[in-house]
């Protein structure tokens, strides 16, 4: 859960001056290749060329993934929000609610046991 200072923490983090400039400019850059990519692949598969459909979709797709990846790197540690928080699920199904406590119970046990037997076990050093 966040706090209110970490809201204002994630705004100080977001990359500035001349790295985010950089960012931008490589941003561009990206997305101007994967534009003239599309063109020139899309020109060739009407020509004809039935492998270049595939390359027509892939630079358009290759294109979102670079603005995405803008976005992270110039936004560290911004979380996406859900417009609904979820439902916390139980840890454990109700119908199995009670081998939960027997095991824990059970852990609970050997762990009392464990402990008993290094006293014993310290016990029978100190008498020798």
């Amino acid at each position: 859960m966040e706090g209110p200072g970490e809201a204002t923490r994630e705004v100080r983090e977001r990359l500035r001056g001349s790295a985010a400039v950089k960012a931008h400019v490589t941003l561009a850059l990206g997305v101007a290749l994967c534009a003239v990519a599309f063109w020139f692949e899309l020109g060739r598969a009407l020509g004809g060329n039935a492998l270049s459909w595939a390359y027509v979709f892939e630079w358009p797709l290759l294109a979102v993934f670079a603005v995405y990846m803008w976005w992270k790197v110039i936004h560290p540690g911004a979380a996406v929000k859900s417009a609904r928080p979820r439902a916390q699920k139980p840890a454990v199904a109700p119908e199995f609610a009670g081998m939960l406590a027997a095991w824990q119970q059970h852990q609970t046990e050997l762990a009392a046991e464990r402990e008993r037997e290094e006293r014993d076990a310290e016990e029978e050093e100190e008498e020798s």
